[in-house]
């Protein structure tokens, strides 16, 4: 994500049972937890009969994350069918230490497709909270919809983590989608809430993050937050990553927010934040719960006969953003060679409906045509689409990458691929596109326009928008823009600059949804929520149009 301020200064069958699902507070732990378990517990990468587990153990007072001090301990594990743990179906421990930062994977096996668990750890006679997770359906199973959480974006230092609070309170999803910028790497008072970068929680340690330390440090100050606690503690995970998590629009060699003179050798600093990660974050790395076995995290994940999801690594094998001169070279990549093939081939296989891609930078054309000078910068620094000459592409994100893009609509086209939706995050804002084949076909009516499928961004958590980089409370700037935008770029249907929150994206096999939620004022702790747009695309159209109302009647 390109910011113009000084980088320096983001399953089941059928609906989900609000009354089989009690909602899971701080008070589900069985025994007061005195910090032991201080970051909460969480779960991601649900399969059929597996998901993965994690947690983090405060042993001894001197052993705070990034300390590297504290003992090797042993933490114990149950997997229940309920709340009370009467129906235990799996339970084993864990041995953990400094060299991992106290944490705790567990890929637990032998579990029931499409079916919600319990789960909780206990060390020292302490008991973490109760989470709750759901596996995937059975490959042949054919659920009556999926539901998922989509989220990105979330900058601590720049507002509290509302939008994660209202996705929590819902009793209908079955997993939770994160695209990207889980945390951010700046330092107290760079890149806060609104155009002052004011900090609303000053980051942790009180430094860029670089050091191992650092970025172990900044995961257990996010994972604090008892919103995001309340959202692992609720739902499984599927999370990529996007560039915060080592450093502003890196690429495989170096990052815009990496200086070797004084912050050491980039991949170094790379496998720091990708150690980190992995301790700290509920996804399986190189297809395992171990660590340091691999940095791999581009992977599938199947939900019976109506979805996988095909989730992209954007940032660790691609080259170095171009200028103007380079966008098209066919030798640049943005997922690199063995990753772009096995996209393909996840997109040419014939098995479920629907083809989601969790997308970590948009992939839709966007031509800006002209706009005022004084609004370039404004919107540059929310979307990275206008370089300061006002040439209308993103660099940071696959408008900087056109060949790839290219290959990969080519494919889907070629081999007639229907039902795919990227489902993205980055640019802290919302949109609903079409991806053409050729986007001057939009620029009349043309019926026989031809596109290879449709992409929903999700808008920031927190991150600054074009609202908040240009103090217009109004919004009229960024209402503007936003038509302008439009205008010349008509496979674009929504768009909204303004707000932040989360979406709900559920699939049927009619149709997918995407459902707009966004907060009140993210500088609010007790911010309050609205819905603001659905848009849906039906099967086998690769267009999208308006929908009347959100899944699950909630407004």
């Amino acid at each position: 994500m390109s910011h113009l301020v000084p980088r320096r200064t983001v399953l089941a069958t059928g609906a989900v049972s609000a009354v089989a699902l009690p909602v899971l507070g701080q008070g589900s732990a069985r025994a007061a937890d005195d910090g032991v378990f201080a970051h909460g517990v969480a779960s991601g990468d649900p399969l059929p009969h597996r998901v993965l587990l994690w947690t983090r153990v405060t042993p001894t007072p001197a052993s705070t994350p990034g300390s590297g001090q504290g003992p090797t301990v042993r933490v114990h594990w149950e997997v229940a069918r309920d709340a009370g743990f009467t129906r235990v179906v799996r339970r084993g421990h864990v041995s953990t230490g400094a060299s991992r930062d106290h944490t705790v994977k567990v890929d637990v096996d032998g579990l029931d497709p499409a079916t919600w668990y319990h789960y909780r750890f206990t060390y020292g006679g302490t008991t973490s909270r109760t989470g709750r997770t759901r596996t995937a359906p059975a490959r042949r199973a054919t659920p009556d919809n999926l539901r998922f959480g989509v989220v990105s974006c979330a900058n601590l230092q720049a507002g509290w983590f509302s939008a994660y609070r209202h996705l929590a309170a819902r009793d209908d999803l079955h997993a939770v989608l994160h695209l990207g910028d889980y945390l951010y790497e700046y330092g107290p008072g760079e890149y806060g809430y609104g155009p002052s970068n004011e900090d609303i929680r000053p980051h942790e340690p009180a430094k860029e993050m670089v050091a191992l330390g650092d970025y172990r440090q900044r995961h257990a100050q996010y994972k604090a937050d008892p919103d995001l606690q309340e959202l692992h503690a609720r739902y499984p995970f599927i999370a990529t990553w996007d560039d915060h998590e080592v450093t502003n629009d890196q690429w495989k060699a170096g990052a815009e927010n990496h200086q070797p003179d004084t912050e050491g050798d980039y991949r170094r600093r790379r496998a720091r934040a990708h150690r980190a990660y992995d301790e700290w974050m509920p996804v399986r790395m190189s297809g395992t719960a171990d660590l340091r076995d691999g940095t791999r995290l581009f992977r599938r994940l199947r939900f019976g006969a109506l979805a996988e999801i095909s989730m992209l690594d954007l940032r660790t094998y691609r080259d170095e953003q171009a200028d103007q001169t380079g966008v098209s070279d066919p030798e640049r990549s943005i997922t690199g060679a063995k990753q772009l093939d096995w996209l393909r081939d996840s997109l040419m296989r014939r098995g479920p409906q629907w083809n989601l891609v969790g997308n970590p930078v948009m992939i839709a054309p966007v031509d800006f045509g002209t706009l005022p000078d004084e609004l370039t910068g404004a919107v540059n620094d929310v979307t990275g689409l206008l370089p300061e000459d006002g040439v209308a592409y993103n660099a940071d994100q696959w408008d900087g990458y056109t060949a790839d893009r290219n290959r990969v609509l080519r494919h889907l086209l070629n081999h007639s691929v229907e039902d795919v939706v990227f489902v993205t995050g980055d640019i802290h804002s919302g949109w609903a596109c079409e991806l053409p084949k050729d986007a001057s076909d939009y620029l009349y009516e043309n019926p026989a326009r031809v596109t290879a499928g449709v992409e929903f961004v999700c808008s920031s958590v927190t991150s600054n928008n074009l609202k908040d980089i240009t103090g217009d409370p109004t919004g009229v700037t960024s209402t503007a823009v936003e038509e302008g935008i439009k205008a010349n770029n008509r496979h674009i249907r929504y768009l909204n600059f303004d707000d932040h929150g989360y979406s709900v994206l559920d699939l049927t096999p009619e149709r997918a949804q995407m459902d707009w939620f966004v907060i009140s004022d993210r500088a609010d702790r007790d911010a309050t929520v609205r819905w603001d747009a659905s848009w849906v695309t039906r099967s086998g159209t690769s267009r999208v149009e308006p929908a009347d109302a959100p899944v699950g009647g909630a407004r």
